[in-house]
This record gives structure tokens, sequence and C-alpha cells, in this order.
């Protein structure tokens, strides 16, 4: 069987003999086609017909580089001859791993020999986010310098698509068949929002998969989707589809260059950037700041870092980035003699000594919904190492954060193909058994005892043959599964599982399979007929044969039940203690009565908002703000009713502020409100209309049971800078207007 498949591969490179197919990509709105995805088919009948299987095959012979030129022209040649020409748009597919080196310029031929314009847009999948940034970069710039659209493939298949979204700028978004065709969940509703975000930015289309019935369209169309493809309007075929009127597909205007990739972070700023100066010391609580940001968006954020040079990633550093792999989408570290992988997870690239980036200080965090950046340049300094003076910007614009990003990710090392070396004598029947030896006490027969010896289950499954059965299991794998050799060999491993099972897990299982990689997962399996529940913790690696290709997977299994059951119930622990210690902290930094913040909560914040506003140039004010005539209510109307009037007034002046804003009841009727991120030329103006529609909130009548009470509100305002940049000498300036205007009004 795979002699025939080699040899099928041959001869389809050497014939060219790829089919294109193409389905029809509906404009939902107008009911026309607008364009076709270009598929590709091997020889008719054959072996290699489906692409799945001519892909692997010209994977395992080292020529997928050659196929992927065959189909792309194939492709290009088909939609030639149908005519499928402008207006009409012409959807082709690039193979990740020939991102690099695909051969792109040698279509320009053929689109130039159409007797009229051949528009295209170039499809890239995100199963080449992660594995190769710097390819993918590049690529998305070549396609882009000859005048073709981008594409991004299966998004919402991994989150990783989310992160990379805004810095390959695709003008069209694939939003991944599961989207429609499954029940709407959280995850959906994350994905939605920050594809329809991205599209509302950016102009790009929003084109949904597997669109098979009138149900999948009415979802496609809630999930934003305004271009849709799927059997409801036709299957792949060898022509185009008839029964559509045809139209124009409208893309956003060419994409801005993002800049030069060799540039620095640094230089990303635009010109006349407010540059600051600071000791390394405060750059290294931004960082940490700005890594904590990177955590709270989690696997939809993309992380990138320099530390100048390897000694500066540090033990505690490196604890920090295992964090941020745990939590992220993509993190990357960069410096001279950094290794291309500095923790598991953490991609690196050496820098080298003459590298722009070498002198500087950058971190970066983008995301769908959040951009931010710390670019600093290292003055030279040679004092003590946190004493060195660095100027630097933290911005927020997109715009730089992505030019920033781009810079930093067009350095990074291709993902190491981990592969785990392994005798060809392991390569076991269908039977289960080993080859037979060739004399006493072989090293073949050595390992074998040594693999039915471990405590460990231990799997074999053969990548060459349809489902990759198991060919070989140990004796305790026999234990742990509850299945004997014969009831196992000959299928996937996949029976051990049960609806319960993380799908998220299983996926990123068959993700690293299908890159060939190396992975370590903990899943819930079923023992035996009676299907007893039981945690497993795999770890699979690949073996290859002497050409490179995966021929066989590994895998290592543990019963880790106990573990698991033990960890649940210290996080459930940890959760009762979590809540009890929250329901403390609530106590201590919030008002009992109003629920707002008291003065010790807000004196923190008030006081990270200052530091804010000096970063970034911003304005700030205070309102102190004192109640008139609420002593008569308490004495007439009783301590109750004085207690419902300051809840009604904390509710009327949370109602007039912003989200942003802080409101706290410093003790008796005085509150205290803090507007940061104002426009310093217009802060003291805005602040004046905060405090006179808050004055007009309390002066309404507040109805105390049978009564009527009205009370009336004394505010004093500071703004900052103009009255300081500290928090109490703010909060006097305030106090003392404050008086000022009760004076002035009881007269």
């Amino acid at each position: 069987m795979q002699a025939a498949t080699d040899d099928g591969i041959e001869d389809i490179l050497a014939s060219g003999d790829v089919r294109g197919v193409f389905q029809p990509i509906i404009d939902l709105d107008s009911g026309q086609v607008v364009a076709y995805e270009a598929l590709a088919r091997g020889p008719e009948g054959s072996q290699l017909e489906r692409p799945d299987v001519m892909f692997a095959a010209a994977r395992a012979a080292g020529r997928l580089a050659e196929l992927d030129a065959v189909c792309r022209s194939a492709a290009f040649c088909g939609a030639v001859d149908l005519g499928l020409l402008a207006p009409l748009t012409v959807f082709v597919n690039v193979e990740p791993e020939v991102l690099d080196y695909a051969p792109l310029d040698d279509l320009l031929a053929i689109a130039a020999n159409a007797p009229t314009e051949l528009r295209v847009v170039m499809e890239i999948t995100e199963r080449a986010l992660a594995a190769r940034p710097a390819e993918l970069l590049r690529t998305v710039e070549r396609v882009r310098e000859l005048g073709w659209g981008i594409a991004l493939d299966d998004v919402g298949a991994d989150s990783m698509s989310l992160a990379f979204m805004p810095l390959l700028r695709p003008d069209v978004v694939k939003l991944d068949l599961r989207l429609v065709q499954e029940r709407p969940g959280p995850a959906i509703a994350e994905i939605t929002n920050a594809v329809n975000a991205y599209a509302e930015r950016s102009g790009a289309r929003v084109l949904a998969e597997g669109i098979e019935t009138d149900a999948h369209l009415r979802t496609a169309k809630a999930l934003g989707a305004t271009l849709g493809q799927g059997w409801l309007f036709g299957r792949p075929a060898a022509g185009p589809a008839a029964t559509y009127p045809i139209g124009a597909l409208a893309l956003p205007l060419p994409t801005e260059v993002l800049g030069d990739a060799s540039a620095s972070p640094f230089a990303a700023l635009p010109e006349g950037t407010l540059l600051r100066r600071s000791p390394k010391s405060l750059l290294i609580e931004l960082s940490k700041q700005l890594e904590r940001e990177g955590m709270r968006l989690g696997e939809t954020a993309v992380v990138a870092a320099t530390f100048q040079e390897a000694q500066h990633f540090t033990p505690a550093t490196a604890a920090r980035y295992r964090d941020l792999v745990a939590r992220t989408g993509f993190v990357c570290a960069l410096g001279e003699d950094l290794p291309v992988e500095p923790v598991p997870g953490v991609r690196g690239a050496a820098l080298q000594p003459e590298d722009p980036v070498r002198g500087e200080w950058d971190l970066v965090v983008l995301a769908p919904h959040f951009s931010a950046a710390l670019l600093a340049r290292d003055l030279g300094d040679t004092g003590p190492d946190l004493e060195r003076t660095f100027e630097f910007a933290l911005t927020y614009e997109r715009e730089t954060v992505a030019r920033a990003a781009r810079a930093l990710l067009s350095r990074v090392a291709p993902r190491p193909e981990g592969a785990v070396t392994q005798p060809s004598s392991l390569g076991v029947g269908p039977t289960g058994s080993a080859p037979a030896p060739a004399g006493p006490a072989t090293t073949e027969e050595l390992l074998h005892r040594a693999l039915s010896a471990t405590t460990s289950g231990v799997t074999i499954a053969d990548m060459r043959r349809p489902d990759a059965p198991l060919v070989f299991v140990n004796s305790a794998f026999e234990q742990l599964s509850g299945f004997r050799l014969e009831e196992v060999l000959g299928r996937n491993c996949r029976f051990l599982q049960t609806a319960d099972t993380d799908a998220a897990a299983v996926a990123r299982i068959r993700d690293a399979i299908a890159r060939g990689g190396e992975i370590r997962e903990t899943l819930l399996n079923v023992r035996g007929p009676e299907r007893t529940p039981w945690w497993n913790e795999i770890y699979l690696a690949p073996v290859t044969d002497e050409m490179g290709a995966v021929v066989q997977y590994i895998g290592v299994q543990n019963d880790v039940t106990a573990r698991v059951e033990a960890e649940r119930a210290l996080i459930e622990e940890r959760d009762r203690a979590r809540s009890y210690l929250t329901r403390i902290e609530q106590f201590a930094f919030t008002d009992p009565l109003t629920g707002l913040l008291n003065r010790r909560r807000l004196e923190e914040q008030a006081e990270a908002m200052l530091l804010d506003a000096q970063l970034t140039g911003s304005a700030l004010a205070l309102l102190f703000v004192d109640l008139n005539g609420f002593k008569a209510v308490n004495d007439h109307l009783g301590h109750a009713a004085g207690d419902d009037l300051l809840v009604t007034i904390a509710g009327r002046l949370r109602g007039r502020l912003r989200r942003g804003d802080l409101l706290a009841r410093l003790g008796g009727d005085e509150f205290l409100v803090i507007l940061p991120g104002l426009d310093p030329a217009t802060a003291v103006d805005e602040a004046a209309q905060v405090a006179d529609g808050l004055t007009a909130a309390v002066a309404e009548p507040v109805v105390l049971g049978e009564h009527r009470a009205t009370v009336g509100a004394s505010i004093g305002v500071s703004t900052s800078p103009a009255d300081g940049t500290q928090f109490a000498g703010l909060l006097h300036v305030a106090d003392v207007r404050m008086y000022e205007v009760k004076r002035s009004s009881a007269r």
C-alpha cells in the first residue's frame, strides 16, 4: 500500500495530474455567487484522489512543496479555463509547511495570460500561526505585493487565530464550520465578538463555512457572516454553479503595509512621540503589569518581549513566562544568546549583536480587544543594572502596537520539531507481537522486554494505516484500559474516551499529531466494558523513518486519578477560602451601608490612576461631595430614614458616572468622585459639568416611607496636574473649594 502510494505521488508530480474543483461562495445579502474556492483532487478513482491522502503521501515523500505548487497551478489554470474571472474571485490555499518558499510568483504568468483579470484571495490556515509566525508574516507580505487578498481559514478552531488576526489583517475571515453547526456557547460568543470587532475596524468580510441547512444559514447570518459556503449552495464541482447570478466580491481597500520587518519595535513609534526617561527598575514593574494584562486576556493574546541579553532572562522571569505560556495564546522572547525555546512553550530567537532590537527593552501585548506596548531604548549607561537609564513610550495605539509586534514576530525561529529517535525494530506488525529476534538477547528483544515490563502503559499506533490503529500494547496498558491485548489491537485509542472527555484536550492532541510533534495531556478515560472513569496522563511522541516522515506514535500512559481528585479537592478548598477572603476584603474596602468604596480603597486606586495619568499625559479630576440638609432628615425622620436616603443618593451618583470613574463614601454624608482620562486642556470644564449633573441628581426629592425629603449638595473640584499630583493634596484642595461653594450658597 505504501509503495503504491509513493509511486502514485511520483506519477502525479511528473505528470501534473491534479484536478481542480471549485465550490461557490455566496454573498448572503444579494444571493449572488461572488467567488469560488479552488480545491485539489488527485487522479480520479486512484488511492490518491482524496486531497488529505495525496498531501500525506507528498509529505511522507518529502515532496510537499512540489505538490503544493502543482495544486495551485491546477487551480489557476482551471479558473482561467472555466472563465472564473472578474468580477469573480478565486480562493486558493497554501500549505503551512511551504510558506516561506512557495513559488507564488510563477502564478503571475498564468494570471497575466487570462483574457481578463483573475482576482485571487490566498487562504492561510491557522495551523501555520504558532509553528511558523515569521514565515507566515513574510508570505502575507509577498501576497500583498502581488495585489492579492488574504483569507484566514478555520477561524475559531483554535484561539490562536484570534490572537494573530490583528497582525495578519486578513481581508476575509473564514469561520470554522463548527460555529454554524454546533450549539452556541461561551466559546462561540467570544469568537463572534472578536471577529466582528475586527471586521468593523478593518472592513474585512466574514465568511461562514459548512452551511448545509437553512438553520445553519440563519446561524451564519446571526454570527455576522455576509458570505457563505457549504453544501446548501453547492458542493465542489468541475464547473461553475449555474443556478446563481454573478456578482463582485467587495474587499477592503489595500491594507497598509505594517512597515519594514527588519526594523525594531522602537522604530514603530510615530514621529513626534513624547519619550520619557526612566531607570530600569520602573520598566520592570511596567513590564510585569503588561504581563498581567496578557494573562487576563487569556488564549486570544499575543505577548512578545525582548531581553537584550540571555542573562536578563532570569529564573524569576522564566517562572513568570511559564505562567504566560499556560494562559495566553502565543509568547515569544528575544535576546542575544537566547535559545529557540527559553522555557517550554516560549518561542525564542537569538539576536545578533548588530540587530537594533538588541539595544531595546520591548514588551507587546496584542489581543482582539486590547493593545499595549512598552517600547524602550537603552541609553548606554554603565552604572548598576537597575539604575541604567532608558528612554521609553507606553502606547495603547493599536497600529503602533501591531507594527511593534510584527517586528518581533518576524524574528521568531520556527518551532523545533521534537522527534523521538527509535530503532526501526520497534515497527511491530499488525498482530502486536515484536519481530522475531535475530539472535539471543538482541537489542530488539531487550527493548521489547523493557516495554513489556514497564509499569507505565505503552502503546504504539501505526500512522501509515487508516485511522492510526494500535499495533502494540504492553501488559500495563491492558491493566489500565481493562481490555485484553486482542481486544485493542487494530483499534484507534479513542475507544477509551467518553462524552465527558475534554474536547479541547483531544483537539490539542490531534493538532500535535497533525504537526508531527510531541504532546502531554491529562484525559478522562473509561476502563473496561463497565466503563469506569479514570484520569489518564498521556505523553505522545512521534517515531520517524530515515526520511524524517512520521510512521508511528508511541504513547506512555499513567493512571493519575488520585492526583487529579486531590488537586480538584484542593482547588475547591482554595475557592472556598478565596470566597471567604473576598467577603473579608469587601468588608475591609467597601462601605457596608452603600456598597461603595471606602476611603482606604479609594486612596489605593487613586494613586494608581495618578501614576497612569503621569505616564499617559492625561488629566484627572477629584470631586468632594457634601450633602446639605442631611442632618435635618436624621433629626426629624430618624437614622433608619437617613440610611435609606444615603443609599438612594449613592445610587443616583453612581448612575451619573462613567464605567471607569470611581465613587466612594468618605463617611457621614460625604462622598468622593474621581474622573480619570481627561484632556488636560478641558479637564476643569468637564469636571464642572459632571459636578452640575451630580448636584441636580442629589436635589431630586427622595421618598422615605410616608415622607418626602429634599437635600442638596455642595461640590468642590480639584484637577491633576493643575492642582497637584498627590492624592492628599488634591483632596485638601477639593475640600477647601467645597466649603467655598457651601458658604456661597448659604448667603
